[in-house]
């Protein structure tokens, strides 16, 4: 690689995904939305154009002359006031990115980041893979939806000569989350006792250096059309809050209060009703994340691991790390 556009290049992965490249000798040109805060990439020797991934004319500019794209850009969120900006952002705004490429005649690697929100769930603890057909249709998640969409639409794109490769991050932690995204928020929500409770589910963590690196691993090795789960290990809540208190205090916790699905479903019911309804902000939890948590996503990286080379850090310093950041940036 020697010039790479990174779209959502000020964000949580996006920033490491900067640093990586820089590190590598690699001329970055950063997207990054006006006004959007930009802490993690200033003073960086790159190029930064400001706009918008839903302006043609911007996104045509930027990918004008590199010979890799990789695209991040795309809203997290749990909740919204409006929720048609998810669906323009991670739909419509990844179809532009994806059309200049084509358009421009681009003939390097697009990275395409998706998340294993668009891969399908499996029974109880067993793992998920690349080939786990979607079956989220009904969760009533557009964060999910979204996700599993863009990909297929980009999918398609690689089926159509764009040389594409598709990554899926799981839940990743560690430095520089300003956000915080909603990952990130679950530290901080633990740390500052608004989550004293667990519930059944679990997740994969996964350090988001590791997830930076499989980027560029999927940009240098990657196989056109394929997609790689970016995922490092799989934790019950339970475990995953167990880590959290250990890695802020030294010690788990003696015990933690387990409520049944139903009832914390009940509770974000509450929640929700009062962010739409009363305070226009972001509720602790809904109960469309409580029903997709309770899942256990669980997944598989063999894939990335065998065919790009992927290795991982342990997520206990990952976890730690964060809180070391957050408390750091007085977030926690």
């Amino acid at each position: 690689m020697k010039k790479a556009l990174v779209t959502g290049a000020a964000g949580f992965i996006g920033s490491h995904v900067v640093h990586q490249l820089l590190e590598q000798n690699t001329d970055v040109r950063a997207l990054v939305r006006p006004g959007e805060n930009t802490a993690n990439i200033n003073g960086l020797d790159i190029e930064m154009i400001e706009g918008d991934i839903l302006d043609q004319e911007t996104v045509r500019k930027a990918v004008k002359g590199v010979d890799t794209i990789f695209h991040l850009a795309a809203i997290y969120a749990i909740w919204m006031p409006d929720w048609k900006w998810i669906y323009e952002v991670n739909l419509q705004g990844s179809r532009n990115v994806l059309w200049a490429a084509v358009k421009a005649g681009h003939t390097g690697r697009v990275v395409y980041t998706s998340s294993i929100a668009a891969v399908g769930t499996t029974p109880g603890k067993q793992l998920s893979n690349e080939d786990t057909p979607f079956n989220q249709y009904g969760l009533g998640s557009h964060y999910v939806l979204t996700k599993y969409l863009s990909q297929q639409e980009a999918l398609e794109f690689a089926r159509n000569g764009l040389d594409l490769v598709v990554v899926n991050p799981a839940f990743p932690f560690g430095v520089n989350d300003i956000g915080p995204t909603p990952t990130g928020k679950m530290i901080i929500d633990i740390l500052s006792g608004l989550n004293r409770t667990a519930f059944d589910g679990g997740i994969n963590v996964v350090d988001v250096r590791d997830v930076a690196k499989g980027h560029i691993l999927a940009a240098l090795k990657g196989k056109t059309g394929e997609h790689y789960i970016l995922g490092n290990r799989n934790v019950t809540i339970t475990e995953f809050m167990q880590m959290v208190y250990k890695a802020a205090f030294g010690h788990e916790k003696s015990f933690i209060a387990k409520v049944p699905v139903s009832v914390l479903k009940g509770g974000t019911y509450a929640l929700s009703f009062w962010s739409d309804r009363v305070s226009r902000k972001p509720p602790l939890s809904t109960p469309v994340e409580v029903a997709y948590a309770s899942n256990y996503l669980y997944v598989d990286n063999a894939k990335a691991k065998k065919e790009l080379g992927l290795d991982f850090r342990p997520v206990e310093d990952s976890i730690r790390e964060a809180i070391d950041w957050f408390k750091k940036n007085k977030m926690v």
